[in-house]
């Protein structure tokens, strides 16, 4: 073989099958974090809040690597929370009146009945800690009885009333703020806590007795 054929040969590298490349996840990856890290990542994207005790797996995986998921959500000008004692991880937009941050995460406010039943169930769980529970339970029936209290006409009849309370409770569900143990009967989660603060619960609950008392003059 020649000096310049051998010289081409070398040249020449085959590429090597994404399969055959462990540090790989996909052709063309120029990532650095390892595929595990990478979901754990997407999934506080994807998510309001990655819980402990639903996700083990997940939640045991961002804790061994912390501060490489922190880093690159600060990169994208967002804040990781990690609230070791309740099981939650969670995340929050970096604003600055400094500097000029980019908006990636837009806030999804609650509905009207969403925060009425919001407040009931920061209530009763506070109660329920304050007696020394370690799970606070609520029915959907109660639930209804003190929520649509807080309804007026304008918010049509009881039937439509009731069908907003329990969307209310469907989408709460989904967050992770409270699970169905049963058909009607709901575990509430401390994440209950982090979106409803005391002082946030206490502002609220002044806000629903002038409500009341407005309407009751009325």
């Amino acid at each position: 073989m020649t000096d310049t054929a051998a010289a081409e040969d070398e040249a020449f590298i085959s590429p090597v099958p994404m399969e055959s490349d462990p540090d790989e996840c996909f052709a063309g990856d120029r990532g650095v974090l390892a595929p595990e890290v990478r979901r754990v990542l997407v999934r506080l994207l994807q998510r309001r809040y990655l819980l402990a005790e639903r996700s083990k797996e997940d939640w045991s995986v961002l804790i061994e690597n912390q501060q490489l998921v922190e880093s690159r959500l600060h990169d994208l000008f967002v804040r990781l929370v990690v609230d070791t004692s309740r099981g939650v991880a969670y995340k929050q937009q970096v604003r600055s009146d400094e500097l000029d941050v980019p908006i990636l995460l837009r806030d999804e406010a609650y509905s009207r009945a969403e925060t009425l039943v919001l407040v009931y169930l920061r209530t009763v769980y506070q109660r329920e800690s304050t007696a020394g529970e370690r799970q606070a339970r609520v029915d959907v029936e109660e639930v209804e009885q003190t929520v649509l209290s807080y309804f007026t006409d304008t918010d049509g009849d009881v039937a439509r009333r009731q069908r907003a309370v329990r969307g209310a409770l469907a989408r709460l569900r989904q967050e992770g703020i409270v699970e169905e143990e049963s058909e009607g009967r709901f575990l509430i989660s401390p994440l209950v806590e982090i979106v409803l603060s005391a002082d946030r619960l206490r502002e609220l609950a002044s806000w629903l007795h002038t409500e009341n008392a407005e309407e009751a003059a009325s």
